[in-house]
């Protein structure tokens, strides 16, 4: 086979520094939009981007360019230099160490959209720790709890 294809979708979790509530208007649009300028930049085009005011949800296709740890290394990095830029109240602005990272079958790609799309109203019932948690549940990864939060 003379061609390398790949259709990876990849829904990417991750939060704020100790989960501190900074995402919020008027930054949180700009903010989504810029971190889907990084993954479309990147080869991986950006399906959706949301989240809350303590993280931040993707889908997105993983290029076969680039890994999964350099996508994330490149959104956390860029996005955080960007939005210290937006105010003194980010000058402090950090992003947990760790992520989560989940496959997605392309026939569910529009149910996870439409979960990202709606995280205000999702989180106005369940907090992000208790959301990551089924999200580890769901797709069976085993976690120390001690070390999962940061």
């Amino acid at each position: 086979m003379g061609q390398s294809l790949v259709k990876n979708y990849v829904h990417i979790v991750f939060s704020t520094k100790h989960r501190k509530p900074l995402i919020s208007q008027p930054v949180e649009t700009e903010l989504h939009s810029y971190l889907g300028g990084i993954c479309n930049k990147l080869g991986c085009q950006v399906i959706k981007v949301g989240g809350y005011t303590d993280h931040i949800h993707i889908l997105c296709l993983l290029s076969k360019k680039i890994t999964l740890v350099k996508l994330l290394e490149e959104l956390k990095s860029h996005s955080s230099r960007w939005i210290k830029t937006k105010g003194g109240v980010y000058t402090n602005f950090y992003w947990q160490d760790g992520y989560g990272a989940f496959s997605v079958n392309p026939s569910e790609d529009e149910v996870v959209t439409h979960y990202i799309a709606n995280q205000k109203e999702h989180h106005s019932k369940k907090t992000f720790q208790d959301e990551y948690k089924a999200f580890l549940k769901k797709y069976e990864v085993e976690y120390d709890e001690r070390y999962v939060w940061d």
